[in-house]
């Protein structure tokens, strides 16, 4: 992870769009400031919130699990590119344009992780859609992360910084009763999404938790015993309540050292430290390919990936999780 910090980082970039690519509209919330060019959003914390949307196109080449960057010039056919993008005018704009482009009463909202920049969070939504066919709505919600692996503890403030904005948006993505709103959240953004609905909680806000459809958390960068408290401060959790964990996942293995040697919430190897809690684990690590330090395996390695999709159809024809999983691959089934 050190020598990631002197590399440089990719950046989406604008190309000509392919007749057999796929569009993936993503709404972005940022709380990322224009830089000094007026052209890109920087690293820096804004004081306030920055509303836009870029399609991002996936190549017709694409594989499973990954994000196609380009290597010099992008091309449509073989990289993911963005093809167009949108200034929208506040959270009013934001939610005319979603329901312009998606489809249903429920939003898929992206809380990306530690160490990222808009362009990777950007693609990795856009890779989430086209290897799930997701067809909802979906937000990406881009707190200030440094986007450095030397970032830690700028990031870490930087989650408590954008809690009251990130209420902001998910009160405006479901103010009617009919409106949901489905929570995927990676590493230290699962801690923002935890932060917040403690603080609706908090505030009294049992109408915005009611219309949380269900939380996922990867890799969740939490230590489990404040994750204990947030729950209970939050009381009811929204259901489903998934956590996914890879004991090999060496992202977390080295936020635990950063944290005085404590293991992450994303690193439990049993139901124990989430006991009496509403919420189902399951345990990515058979599936765990060695791809980004094993820290994002549920979306990016293929056999997770196939398994994830099975599970999501059966759950939507009425099947349910055990409240503690562990995958194998099917060749081992």
């Amino acid at each position: 992870m050190a020598l990631a910090a002197c590399a440089p980082r990719e950046t989406a970039l604008r190309g000509a769009p392919h007749p057999d690519a796929t569009i993936q509209p993503i709404h972005i919330a940022t709380l990322r400031p224009f830089d000094a060019t007026g052209q890109a959003f920087g690293m820096l914390r804004a004081d306030r919130l920055n509303y836009f949307r870029a399609d991002v196109s996936v190549p017709p080449t694409h594989q499973v699990g990954q994000i196609e960057w380009p290597d010099e010039q992008p091309n449509a056919a073989t990289d993911f590119v963005v093809t167009k993008t949108e200034i929208l005018e506040g959270q009013a704009g934001l939610v005319r344009d979603l329901r312009r482009t998606g489809t249903g009463p429920e939003t898929l909202v992206f809380v990306h992780g530690y160490n990222n920049t808009l362009s990777d969070s950007m693609y990795r939504l856009a890779q989430i859609r086209a290897d799930f066919d997701l067809t909802m709505p979906s937000v990406l919600f881009s707190w200030p992360s440094a986007g450095d692996p030397r970032g830690y503890i700028y990031d870490r403030d930087s989650v408590l910084y954008s809690r009251d904005a990130f209420l902001s948006v998910l009160d405006a993505l479901a103010t009617a009763p009919n409106e949901k709103v489905l929570l995927l959240a990676h590493s230290m953004g699962s801690q923002l999404v935890m932060e917040t609905l403690r603080q609706a909680a908090i505030r009294g806000d049992h109408a915005l938790l009611g219309r949380i459809s269900g939380v996922v958390l990867m890799s969740p960068d939490i230590d489990p015993e404040l994750f204990q408290k947030q729950a209970q401060a939050i009381g009811q959790l929204p259901q489903p309540f998934l956590i996914f964990t890879t004991r090999q996942d060496r992202a977390l293995s080295v936020a635990g050292w950063l944290t005085g040697r404590k293991p992450r919430l994303g690193l439990i190897d049993g139901p124990e430290k989430v006991q009496g809690l509403d919420v189902k684990v399951i345990d990515f690590t058979a599936l765990a390919d060695g791809a980004g330090y094993n820290h994002f395996v549920p979306v990016t390695a293929p056999a997770a990936v196939e398994l994830l999709r099975g599970m999501i159809a059966e759950s939507g024809s009425g099947g349910d999780f055990s409240d503690y999983m562990v995958l194998v691959p099917k060749a081992a089934q």
